[in-house]
């Protein structure tokens, strides 16, 4: 009923879909996804909107659909790449640093502990392990 009229007309009904070429308005094929070139070419036929061609609509959208693809693949990729890397060398030589200064820190201590023990025995402070060890003699 909209076919001779214009295509913002034939539009307004979203189940129909117009022929540029043909100048035709014509329900659109449901059961298929792209209407079939019999019945209207893809660079002529036009359905939504009268600026677009069903055409331009599969490579837009396939770009899009590219592009959303290569963007995961990238984001799994560097998701990925991290958690299994190995560490670098900031990671290593903080490592080693930590490990020279729990040793240093181990000495300092030990030093510490012989020198405590020295003023002990020197103050008779000292306690041993038998405290009536002196008494046995």
């Amino acid at each position: 009923q909209y076919t001779n009229r214009s295509c913002e007309e034939c539009l307004k009904n979203v189940t129909c879909l117009w022929c540029v070429s043909s100048q035709k308005c014509m329900e659109y094929p449901v059961r298929r996804i792209l209407p079939p070139t019999d019945l209207c070419e893809l660079r002529s036929a036009r359905w939504g909107v009268c600026w677009v061609n069903f055409e331009a609509l599969i490579i837009a959208m396939s770009v899009v659909g590219g592009m959303i693809l290569i963007m995961l693949g990238v984001c799994c990729c560097c998701c990925c790449r991290r958690k299994s890397k190995k560490p670098d060398k900031d990671d290593e030589r903080a490592a080693r640093e930590r490990e020279k200064r729990r040793v240093r820190q181990e000495e300092r201590r030990a030093e510490m502990k012989s020198r405590h023990d020295e003023i002990r025995r020197k103050y008779g402070l000292f306690k041993e392990e038998n405290p009536y060890a002196k008494f046995e003699n």
